[in-house]
C-alpha cells in the first residue's frame, strides 16, 4: 500500500499547483486566522477552480462551529474538514463531511480518546520541544504514536516532518499519510519546490515492512 501525502499550509496556487504535479494526494488550507499560514476563503476557492480533478482539498479548522464549517466549505469546493481544536466527537460528527480530527501527541496522551470519535482519519502531531545538552531540540514521542497506529489504520502522522526525519517517521511508524508543512518551507505558507519533490520522492520510494517480505 502506498502511503498518502498531504502538503498542508498552502497559500500560493504555484505551490498547490507543483505539489499535485509532484504526485500528493492532497492539499491543505488553513482558516484558523491566528495562524500564520491563515488564507481567506475567496483565495482558497481561486486556487481550487485551477486544480486538476481527484486530488483531495482538505480545510483546516480550529474550534469553529459547524455552520460555520459548512458554509466556508460549500462557499470554497474543499471535500474534506480537519479539526485542529478541541472539537468533541459530537461536534465532529455534525460535519456531513469527511472528518480528519488532529490530536496533539503528548506524554500521558490517553489513546481511548481515540474511540470517541468516528472521523475518516486521525492525524497525530507528534512534534514535543525539548532540550538536548543545553541546546533547544525537537524530538518524537515515537511509543505513543506506534500503539496508537496499531490501535487504527488510518493514522496521519503530522509535526517537523522533513528530508532529515521522514524515513525514520515511516520506519517507526509505518502510518497511512503523512502531512507535510513547515519541512517544505521556505518561510510560513510559501512552498519550496525541491524540498517538495525530494520528500515526495522519498515517500513513494518507501516499501512498508509487510510489504518487503
Amino acid at each position: 500500500m502506498q502511503i498518502k501525502i498531504k502538503i498542508c499550509g498552502i497559500t500560493r496556487y504555484e505551490d498547490a499547483r507543483t505539489a499535485t504535479n509532484l504526485g500528493a494526494d492532497a492539499i491543505g488550507f488553513c482558516f484558523e486566522k491566528s495562524n500564520p499560514r491563515f488564507i481567506e476563503p475567496y483565495r482558497v476557492k481561486e486556487i481550487i477552480k485551477k486544480l486538476p480533478p481527484f486530488i483531495s482539498k482538505v480545510g483546516v479548522f480550529c474550534n469553529e462551529t459547524p455552520q460555520t464549517i459548512i458554509d466556508t466549505a460549500l462557499y470554497t469546493c474543499i471535500d474534506t474538514i480537519q479539526l485542529n481544536g478541541a472539537e468533541t466527537p459530537e461536534i465532529a460528527s455534525k460535519i456531513g463531511m469527511p472528518v480528519i480530527k488532529t490530536f496533539l501527541i503528548q506524554p500521558g496522551f490517553d489513546l481511548a480518546t481515540l474511540n470517541g470519535y468516528k472521523v475518516s482519519a486521525f492525524l497525530l502531531d507528534n512534534w514535543t520541544k525539548m532540550k538536548k545538552v543545553g541546546t533547544p531540540g525537537k524530538t518524537y514521542n515515537w511509543d505513543i504514536v506506534q500503539k496508537a497506529a496499531r490501535l487504527k489504520k488510518n493514522i496521519i502522522l503530522c509535526g517537523g516532518l522533513g528530508i532529515v526525519n521522514i524515513k525514520e517517521a515511516l520506519a517507526e511508524v509505518e502510518p497511512y499519510a503523512v502531512d507535510l508543512c513547515e519541512g517544505v518551507e521556505v518561510g510560513p505558507g510559501i512552498k519550496n519546490p525541491q524540498k517538495m519533490r525530494d520528500i515526495i520522492k522519498m515517500v513513494k520510494e518507501w516499501k512498508y515492512k509487510a510489504d518487503q517480505g
